[in-house]
């Protein structure tokens, strides 16, 4: 298939995908109590879990960053005991925050927070594959990735996990309109955009879609514009992607003033 001229990269949950909390509140957080046995806790231990992943400047993070981000402030507050410097050094050094490279560390240290840390990853992907198959795109996402694709290659780029977010993609008919799916077993999404960028698009035709600090981080990573799709206002978002931003894009008028107010917009929402 031959390139186009312009680039879109699209994250899954809680961005095109109306996924996020649902995985959240229903997999990540209790999945969490019982590996950790936190029960006794329950309502702090979950109440930090959505912050951190859903209402504040982390929303979004790779689980295990966010597991070692939740951990750390279970222990800062005295309800977690367990000493979790090995998940703390793997997060921090690895180049992929995967089952598969956790897994290779764990076996290669004996490390047991590592192995509590896949326990719980693997425990979280059997629970969303057994969430009732209601999940949606957000209003406006099939509308925006049609009209896009027929001028850029669209990307989606995610940290979730890719068998997940292949069937959530292909069950809503979504799939037609993308180039690729890159997921969490192919690197960071800084390393996905730029994996893409090496194909040749130039920095000013590529733009990130995002719902969360890191994806805006992958886009400065790469010198590529940024996206936000706002939480709570993800309809108005996806509209006006289709008909302001994008446009944009292509008119050369987006650099500037107008992604720095649409910044500004989405960092006031996550305080």
């Amino acid at each position: 298939m031959e390139r186009k001229k312009y680039l879109v990269c699209v994250d899954s949950d809680g961005c095109a995908m109306d996924t996020m909390n649902v995985k959240h509140k229903f997999c990540f957080g209790p999945e969490l109590l019982n590996v950790w046995a936190l029960e006794p806790w329950r309502t702090e231990v979950l109440k930090i879990w959505d912050t951190l992943n859903l209402y504040s400047k982390t929303r979004g993070i790779n689980r295990f960053l966010g597991l070692e981000l939740a951990l750390s402030t279970y222990a800062d507050m005295g309800i977690l005991k367990e000493d979790i410097s090995d998940l703390t050094k793997w997060v921090e050094e690895s180049g992929e925050l995967s089952n598969r490279a956790l897994e290779q560390k764990a076996k290669e240290t004996g490390s047991p927070i590592l192995f509590k840390a896949l326990n719980w990853s693997e425990r979280v992907n059997d629970s969303i594959s057994r969430l009732p198959k209601d999940d949606k795109p957000f209003p406006g996402v099939k509308e925006g990735l049609k009209a896009m694709s027929r001028q850029a290659d669209i990307v989606v780029v995610s940290s979730a996990n890719r068998e997940a977010v292949e069937a959530e993609w292909t069950r809503h008919g979504l799939t037609a309109y993308l180039k690729d799916v890159m997921t969490q077993d192919m690197g960071s999404k800084a390393r996905c955009i730029g994996l893409q960028l090496e194909e040749g698009y130039e920095t000013s035709h590529v733009l990130m879609a995002g719902d969360a600090p890191g994806d805006l981080k992958a886009a400065e990573a790469n010198g590529v514009f940024f996206y936000p799709i706002l939480p709570g206002k993800e309809e108005f978002s996806w509209t006006r992607l289709r008909t302001e931003a994008f446009p944009r894009l292509l008119e050369g008028t987006y650099k500037g003033d107008y992604q720095e107010q649409l910044i500004r917009e989405f960092q006031d929402l996550l305080k």
